[in-house]
């Protein structure tokens, strides 16, 4: 069995459905289908029950589920431990604002355990592009936050974080045990450049046009409200100085933390980054 159409078989399992695997692996339908039915043949029992209903993976499909991801780990392995040993084993990340989660700390453990040869280049970059880079060529994967636009892009989400309004310890507001958007429309918001993603603009602007005070990183977004009174949106979990708070927002989505790769993109060390960041972030 070719390690090409194991990979093939594992998207359409993970999927179970083939529109979506063959949107995953950046190819058409046709030879994906094609590509399944060899492996049953080869395999001698069929993988998958069709029907007008969908895909269900079968019996024999788990099983080989599970010794295809085993095999194509250790694939994975195996190049780049070649890679590492000809000091070629390099990955650039890109990390979105605020490199302080301890979360990112537990991935760079996990990471240096399991790839100690692989030299990982951290590009530590501001608010105004939620990609880290990654259109721009400057990093191979992006450790960031959604939402924003995704063409051209692989995003997998790692977890989701509740926000709250980031303000200013004797603020009127920061007494409550919780607040919605209503209650800040009269403020002035931190907003990011022109330029900057809508998407990713509207999301921390609570969805609604906003004046206020430019920001291009963390830092300057907590100096803006610590200055001028300034308010604007942060994860629950990234505690302030002791002289901001963060009071729940209520009516707002969570956070999204993803990590994000160019479509296309075949590397290893992503694939192997990607699978590290996924078990970090969920213990």
């Amino acid at each position: 069995m070719e390690l090409r159409t194991l990979r093939y078989f594992v998207a359409v399992a993970e999927e179970l459905h083939f529109g979506r695997a063959a949107a995953r692996l950046h190819m058409s339908q046709p030879p994906l289908s094609r590509a399944i039915r060899r492996l049953e043949a080869e395999a001698g029992a069929v993988l998958f029950e069709r029907s007008s209903a969908g895909v269900v993976l079968t019996a024999v499909g788990a099983v080989l589920l599970d010794e295809a991801r085993a095999l194509l780990e250790q694939a994975d392995r195996l190049r780049l431990r070649v890679a590492a040993a000809a000091g070629t084993a390099t990955l650039t990340v890109g990390l979105l604002g605020d490199s302080a989660d301890p979360r990112v700390s537990r991935l760079a453990a996990a990471h240096r355990r399991q790839h100690p040869g692989v030299e990982i280049r951290i590009r530590d970059t501001g608010l105004t592009d939620p990609t880290c880079g990654l259109r721009a060529g400057l990093v191979d994967v992006a450790l960031t936050r959604g939402p924003f636009d995704e063409s051209g892009l692989t995003v997998r989400q790692l977890c989701a974080d509740p926000v709250g309004a980031l303000l200013r310890a004797d603020d009127p507001l920061a007494d409550r045990g919780q607040l919605k958007l209503a209650d800040l429309a009269d403020r002035r918001w931190f907003l990011f450049p022109e330029g900057t993603d809508p998407v990713w603009q509207s999301y921390w602007s609570g969805g609604q046009p906003r004046e206020g005070t430019v920001v291009r990183a963390v830092q300057e977004c907590r100096q803006a409200v610590l200055w001028n009174g300034t308010v604007g949106m942060t994860p629950l979990g990234h505690a302030p100085t002791e002289q901001l708070t963060v009071v729940p927002l209520t009516d707002m989505p969570p956070s999204r933390v993803v990590v994000a790769w160019n479509e296309g993109d075949t590397n290893p060390l992503i694939r192997s980054f990607v699978r590290i960041a996924t078990a970090a972030y969920r213990d």
